[in-house]
């Protein structure tokens, strides 16, 4: 195999790799590998690679930019206060950050369709692989339907339930987001990227506006500076007095950010169908530093600046439905006195959820797919059509989504709140698991003589930042409901909040007891089985880049010449 990729490496050939390709046995389903063997059966089960740069890029935004920036952050400021929110904002988006290049440092040297499964099947055991797939699987069936009723909610900023049902608005939709998807990878990023576009400029006019306001640029005039943090102070006591209740301020706020971040991850689905993605990937994961600084740690803490945890607009929007009035910065808009903004940032509101919903289906279709063509669902739903789009999987995931319906019935809010719920522990166990599967790979490549300079991308924090940061998330995971054991036991709160933990640890279980699979040792992992194919991939794509560039037909100047330049 001549394949280079010396840009991208540090001019290493990879024919002077230290482990041969021939030595590795055919793929089976049980080493994680293809399940379809087959070339002509394999064209009709393959993805198409149809994400350029910008549109990865982007998604990677839009994807963590959702309900729990714009409108979760305000109830965590209710019940925790500015400084609160802003530790744990600060501290979970490190640790997604060490997730996020974690997974770059796989995703770049195995970009493979199917998520996060097969690196937890090929470098730690085919029983986390398989619980894997499901869990995230399980993960975004769920959070489509929380898009879906929020979207209904945010409509009734305009038209209440009694006018029209929320199930209309749900249908509209539901159906919209399918016909998106299934029009193929192509149109899926193109209106992606767009709305995605929107999210980011949106969330950097309210950063703008919040810093008026602060300043006293407002219409009353009133420069807030620090005075929230002085009264009513920087914590708010949360279920106990003293030091107890401000540590257990800090500690409940991580829900929130958990749920806020959650989404990030998504660029590892996205790399089956991304352009030239040992280029396009790591360049994306490493702007999530940037996007996490400025999308998620200056909104709370702008936020903590210009609205007080006790002020009466706030409890209000705590208790308010998922629409504008509901989200903290509308909270400021109406402190500082202007009359005009809640009805445009509710029609901005709305295009988050869209976004949300849209490529929450997309994620969900891609993960049962790549979960069938490894052998863990049934074989139809790796079927693609000549546009690559999973259509049996697109179905299958659209079909469970309708469970959003069960908002015409039940109380909108209560039904939100357990989504909420089994959505964070769902993302915590795939945080985990990405973490646990980085952690192998890295013995592993150490192992098989694969040194630093040999990898396209390295994650800055190594071993030990995923080891720490693996510690970390099991702990948020077992304690993030910590609430429901005080003042009464709360049982619909505590079975929403840790079912996924038993259903995780009892598929691991119970396939490892079926399948009799074994632990995956460092120096027997996979590391190499469709990599000659992905490098080849890899030379096509910069040739074809060195020749758009020469013919001055590489595309994307409109957003290379706005968007292009924040990010």
């Amino acid at each position: 195999m001549s394949a280079r990729y010396g840009d991208e490496v540090g001019g290493h050939d990879v024919e002077k790799l230290p482990y041969e390709y021939t030595q590795h046995n055919p793929p089976s389903p049980m080493t994680g590998s293809d399940h379809l063997s087959d070339p002509a059966d394999a064209e009709n089960h393959s993805l198409h690679r149809g994400l350029t740069a910008p549109q990865i890029s982007m998604i990677a935004i839009g994807g963590a930019i959702g309900t729990g920036l714009i409108i979760g952050t305000g109830s965590a400021l209710a019940n925790a206060g500015p400084a609160s929110i802003l530790i744990s904002y600060s501290i979970v988006g490190l640790v997604v950050y060490v997730v996020m290049t974690a997974l770059g440092e796989m995703a770049t040297w195995l970009p493979i369709a199917g998520g996060f499964a097969p690196y937890a099947t090929r470098f730690v055991d085919p029983a986390l692989g398989f619980a894997l797939g499901y869990t995230y699987w399980f993960k975004y069936i769920i959070t489509t339907p929380n898009q879906l009723t929020a979207a209904a909610l945010v409509i009734q900023y305009w038209c209440p339930p009694e006018k029209v049902n929320p199930g209309v608005f749900i249908a509209i939709f539901l159906v919209a987001i399918i016909a998106i998807n299934y029009l193929g990878i192509r149109f899926f990023g193109h209106i992606e990227f767009w709305l995605s576009s929107i999210k980011v400029l949106v969330i950097l006019g309210l950063l703008l506006l919040c810093i008026i306001l602060a300043a006293g640029g407002g219409p009353n005039g009133d420069a807030t500076g620090f005075r929230y943090w002085h009264n009513p102070g920087p914590f708010k006591e949360y279920k106990s007095d003293g030091a107890l209740g401000r540590f257990l301020a800090v500690w409940s706020s991580f829900v929130t950010a958990v749920f806020a971040f959650l989404g990030t991850e998504l660029i590892g689905v996205t790399v089956g169908e991304a352009q030239n993605p040992r280029r396009n990937v790591p360049r994306a994961i490493k702007l999530t530093f940037f996007r996490i600084l400025i999308f998620y740690i200056c909104s709370v803490f702008l936020l903590g600046l210009i609205v007080p945890y006790n002020s009466d607009l706030l409890i209000f929007a705590t208790k308010s439905s998922t629409s504008a009035a509901a989200s903290p910065f509308v909270v400021a808009i109406q402190i500082a006195g202007i009359k005009t903004l809640p009805g445009f940032l509710n029609g901005c509101i709305l295009i988050f959820v869209f976004s949300a919903a849209n490529s929450d289906l997309y994620i969900a279709s891609r993960t049962i797919h790549g979960l069938a063509v490894k052998g863990h669902a049934p074989s139809f739903l790796a079927i693609t059509d000549k546009r690559g789009v999973p259509f049996y999987s697109l179905g299958l995931s659209a079909m469970v989504c309708c469970i959003a319906f069960m908002n015409v019935s039940t109380a909108s809010k209560t039904v939100f709140a357990y989504f909420v719920n089994l959505v964070s522990i769902f993302g915590l166990l795939t945080w985990i698991s990405i973490l646990v599967s980085h952690i192998y790979f890295v013995k592993a490549r150490r192992a098989q003589g694969i040194t630093d300079a040999s990898m396209p991308y390295k994650s800055p924090f190594g071993l030990w930042g995923s080891i720490i940061a693996l510690a970390f998330c099991c702990l948020i995971a077992l304690t993030k409901n910590f609430s429901v054991f005080i003042g009464g036991f709360d049982y619909k709160n505590f079975i929403t909040g840790y079912l996924g933990i038993p259903l995780y640890l009892g598929m691991i279980g119970g396939y490892k007891v079926i399948m009799r699979t074994k632990e995956v040792k460092p120096l027997e992992a996979d590391l190499f089985t469709g990599k000659a194919a992905i490098d080849a991939d890899e030379q096509e794509w910069l040739v074809k880049a060195a020749e758009a560039r020469a013919n001055g037909t590489d595309g994307g100047k409109l957003y290379r010449h706005t968007l292009g330049y924040l990010f």
